[in-house]
């Protein structure tokens, strides 16, 4: 759920629709700079930029998602990595890419 005050920016938005949804791991350890791919330790320690861990120094999530339904202040996602109650930091449509026209 977000704010209902910003709920007028979600005008447009429909079921259907790809967006990208920028969250804050807000229980993410800022501490880690390396980390083993997925925590599988047969895999080499690589720096934690070069992965999708959550644990980072700038714990922001990139979400690309496809938007189910739109209710008030309520956008409900397919394909969500993230834990309940992890803030919201923007939404953005994925854009079409120029050369792809």
């Amino acid at each position: 759920m977000l704010d209902p005050a910003i709920s007028p920016a979600l005008a447009g938005l429909v079921p259907g629709a790809r967006i990208i949804v920028l969250t804050w791991f807000d229980r993410a350890d800022r501490d880690v700079l390396r980390t083993r791919p997925r925590g599988d330790p047969d895999r080499a320690e690589q720096g934690v930029f070069t992965t999708r861990s959550r644990d980072r120094p700038n714990p922001i999530g990139l979400h690309e998602v496809t938007v189910v339904a739109v209710d008030g202040d309520r956008v409900r996602v397919d394909g969500m990595d993230a834990l309940d109650q992890t803030p919201i930091l923007d939404i953005k449509p994925v854009l079409e890419r120029l050369d792809d026209r």
